[in-house]
């Protein structure tokens, strides 16, 4: 968890220098980072109601 918190303000920091300077972000425009984001919560619905099920919590 530390990892995520540490990238994502490490993003938060270049970023904002990024404005500061008036350079457009390299990054991908935000519908694709939406995406992404979407691919990476489906990857963890399979193993999170395998987990689930096999609790026996119906």
């Amino acid at each position: 968890m530390k990892a995520y918190v540490l990238s994502l303000a490490a993003g938060a920091l270049v970023g904002l220098l990024y404005s500061v300077m008036n350079v457009k972000s390299p990054a991908p425009p935000t519908v694709a980072l939406v995406g992404l984001l979407g691919m990476v919560g489906g990857e963890q619905l399979i193993p999170l109601l395998r987990a689930w099920l096999a609790s026996g919590v119906h």
